[in-house]
């Protein structure tokens, strides 16, 4: 019987996920099935239960549940502690254990698909919600000079650099006159056609020369990589990140690392 995997999330039916894992399955050798699975709301774990009842192995967790995919693990590495999120379960070798393969994601794509180096970089994060905190660690190991989350709520910015020593914070007006290598946006604002709250002439002064714009958001022109093209900046979607953080899931379930770079192709033609 093929090894069972799954993706779980509230909506999943767009998760190109199971073309990902199929295509790293087939490029391996591993003989497995992946699918989508689309939890109600309010039953998370009943249906990461149900699954580990039918021989599940192992699930990514996506939106909304990447706390609670936390919160029902019974162990999780650094990185996922680091985190509070999970979006890796491992559900075949006791009790459930979980990691978090988003900020690898995130610096694998910058630094090996985009060789775009991220030390001694200034780095800023749009948003302090799930998609900022998994990946705040993944940066700093990669030794950015600076950098800094901003969110509209300042206190939730503030609660979120409080978990990671050198790590500043501050709400949208702070950012006028200040100037990054790397702007990510961690926000869903592109998934609702709107432009984060930047301050008056920031279009200006908020890219440094050469620098990149990221948004995680993938398969779709968002208003920050519209803002961030008009000001004459490269800009990436997060197909990369979606791809790489894939294959280290792929990674931590099969003890196999798949060679990203075709399917990277497919998502991300140049």
């Amino acid at each position: 019987m093929s090894a069972r995997y799954a993706v779980i999330g509230h909506p999943v039916a767009h998760s190109k996920s199971p073309w990902i894992h199929a295509q790293f399955a087939r490029a391996t050798g591993q003989d497995m099935v992946y699918e989508a699975i689309e939890a109600p709301l309010d039953a998370f774990a009943r249906t990461v239960d149900a699954f580990r009842t039918g021989d599940g192995r192992g699930a990514n967790v996506t939106l909304p549940f990447k706390a609670q995919a936390f919160a029902y693990c019974r162990g999780a590495s650094e990185r996922a502690v680091a985190a509070r999120a999970v979006n890796t379960l491992v559900l075949d070798r006791g009790e459930p254990w979980g990691d978090n393969t988003d900020g690898v994601g995130l610096v694998r794509d910058l630094e090996v698909n985009l060789a775009f180096p991220l030390s001694g970089r200034r780095v800023l994060v749009l948003g302090a919600g799930g998609a900022a905190q998994g990946v705040l660690q993944a940066l700093q190991a990669a030794g950015v000079a600076r950098l800094v989350v901003v969110n509209r709520t300042v206190e939730r910015a503030d609660a979120l650099a409080a978990r990671f020593p050198g790590v500043e914070a501050c709400g949208y007006p702070g950012l006028a006159g200040r100037a990054f290598d790397v702007v990510v946006n961690a926000t869903s604002a592109g998934l609702t056609g709107e432009l984060p709250p930047f301050p008056t002439g920031a279009i200006g002064t908020l890219f440094a020369p050469g620098a990149l714009a990221y948004d995680m958001v993938y398969g779709r022109e968002t208003p920050f990589l519209a803002f961030a093209r008009d000001a004459g900046v490269r800009t990436v979607d997060g197909s990369g990140m979606l791809v790489e953080q894939a294959a280290e899931s792929f990674f931590v379930w099969r003890g196999v690392r798949p060679d990203t770079r075709a399917v990277l192709a497919a998502l991300r033609p140049r």
